[in-house]
């Protein structure tokens, strides 16, 4: 059976690291400790006191200080990595963990999923090809030479970089290594310690390149375990479950963070609160649980995305300087259904291709394969349609030849309807409101990736009140903007008062609009 020796970083907080110390060796793992040299002696002291009688516990064997960006996060990796190989021989695996990390799988399932799935687990995309770097400077990262913290040192790092590239003093890259990025934090097997252990003694040129270049805490693992192991025994993910908030900061977690943490396709999570101290306790009692099934659904990260974008959205109602005398035209129609349940929509816009023989568009903005007729490149995307819409409806007006024309939106495209509202054109709008029971919320929360076929109930018991709120929100919004023209249907009103609606939307007589508003099938799921 596996066993893991656990390598840590930390700076911080030495009662929570002697407790981190106590519950993963409890279990029979290993710890090797690197106490960043900066931190107080007395914290250092503290933890090596309560550790000194467990046998499963070591300490690199120097201590560094450390900075962000530095080669000190790698060197000190390298020590407490060496250390863990001499004291623990027994170890199959090494894992790389921060304080603020902890367990969200016990001992038991994390010691099986090692034990089914031989290969190490480390983030490692080409440096070059790949888009892992958001921000800042790329290439310059491993083309020059950086002995100066970017953070506390900035006038030195950037003066430094700016007389490099003055004077041409651009350095090659090993030629015998393809460089890699990812996460620094990496679940490697022993015998692939090994192997980069002895390559750092062997190259002291790769070690030298490593040594000035800049952030290879997340370059130099990546890098040399892509150059000494096979591809097919490498998973290219980390097994530590950590997001990134849109300005690039680590998202934090706390105590109502269990559940979601719990049910992610991941062995750890950073970062954990040091004031979540509920959460800090379920989960240090979790390691050395048995007998737990995890009901494993991973939807976290898009969950994030869809809880953090609500309310954040931006939006523009000025016209762009490629929209300047785009107007749709004064003479013409343009007709809006705007529904949530696009099937509904789309079974109420062939009802109006029907009664009213005007042209038709789906999901215009929301589908890329809506059926649409060659227009020179335009519709090919949907960012293409969304940044030149007033462009892309007037040439359906003049394609189709024709003064009116009806295509569907969601309710969430509100910058939309804010721009085809202020043209000169006339801009009707049917909002077609309907019932979201249970299960065509969780249907929905599937088909966009919020939840999976493993999601737990109580998870769906907590997500769907949200997505319920959300849609009822964006109606909200729609009202709120006091759009002239504006009707709207609602799947729970009989038809008689659905009808007038429908015929003033459409401009056409009572009795098609009643026949429209009768459709039994209109609204079924």
């Amino acid at each position: 059976m596996s066993k893991i020796a656990y390598i840590l970083l930390c700076h911080k907080e030495p009662e929570a690291i002697v407790q981190q110390a106590q519950r993963l060796t409890a279990a029979g793992d290993y710890m090797s400790i690197h106490f960043d040299a900066r931190a107080k002696p007395e914290h250092f002291k503290l933890i090596k006191d309560a550790l000194a009688d467990n046998p499963n516990v070591t300490f690199a064997k120097k201590r560094i200080k450390c900075g962000w960006g530095e080669w000190s996060l790698v060197q000190a990796s390298l020590y407490a990595v060496e250390a863990a190989v001499v004291a623990f021989p027994r170890a199959t695996h090494f894992y790389m963990l921060s304080g603020d990390c902890m367990a969200i799988k016990t001992a038991e399932y994390t010691h099986r999923f090692l034990d089914n799935n031989d290969c190490d687990f480390i983030e490692s995309f080409d440096f070059f090809e790949s888009d892992w770097i958001k921000t800042g400077i790329k290439e310059e990262r491993l083309i020059y030479r950086h002995w100066f913290n970017e953070r506390t040192q900035k006038w030195k790092f950037y003066t430094s970089l700016e007389w490099q590239q003055k004077l041409g003093l651009k350095r090659k890259i090993p030629e015998d290594l393809q460089i890699m990025i990812g996460s620094q934090w990496w679940c490697l097997r022993r015998r692939t310690v090994e192997w980069i252990l002895d390559f750092t003694k062997k190259r002291s040129d790769v070690m030298r390149f490593f040594r000035t270049s800049w952030i290879p805490d997340e370059t130099f693992f990546q890098t040399l375990v892509r150059h000494l192991v096979p591809e097919d025994e490498i998973q290219t993910r980390t097994l530590t479950f950590l997001m990134f908030s849109d300005y690039g900061m680590p998202v934090t977690f706390y105590n109502d963070h269990y559940n979601l943490l719990l049910s992610q396709d991941f062995l750890f999570a950073r970062k954990i609160s040091p004031e979540a101290t509920e959460l800090r306790a379920r989960l240090g009692k979790l390691y050395a649980s048995t007998g737990i099934d995890f009901q494993v659904s991973n939807e976290g990260r898009s969950l994030f995305k869809f809880l953090t974008g609500r309310g954040r959205i931006g939006r523009r109602f000025a016209t762009r300087f490629w929209e300047t005398e785009s107007s749709l035209g004064r003479e013409r129609e343009l007709m809006i259904i705007v529904c949530k349940k696009w099937h509904v929509a789309k079974r109420f816009l062939e009802e109006a291709r029907k009664a009213t023989n005007v042209p038709a568009v789906e999901y215009i903005f929301n589908e890329e394969d809506t059926p649409l007729p060659d227009l020179g490149g335009i519709q090919r995307t949907l960012e293409k349609r969304t940044r030149h819409r007033r462009a892309l409806m007037r040439m359906l007006f003049d394609y189709y030849e024709t003064d009116r024309l009806i295509v569907c939106m969601d309710p969430a495209n509100l910058d939309l309807l804010h721009d085809f509202f202020s043209d000169r054109s006339v801009t009707r709008m049917l909002e077609i409101v309907c019932q979201f029971s249970d299960d065509y919320l969780t249907g929905h929360a599937m088909r966009v990736g919020l939840a999976g076929e493993r999601t737990s109930k109580s998870a769906l018991e907590r997500l769907l009140p949200t997505i319920r709120n959300d849609i009822h929100y964006e109606s909200d919004r729609i009202r709120d903007a006091g759009f002239v023209r504006h009707n709207r249907i609602h799947e729970v009103e009989p038809a008689e008062e659905n009808a007038p609606r429908i015929a003033e939307f459409l401009t056409i007589g009572q009795d098609k609009a009643m026949e429209i508003a009768s459709k039994n099938h209109l609204y079924a799921d």
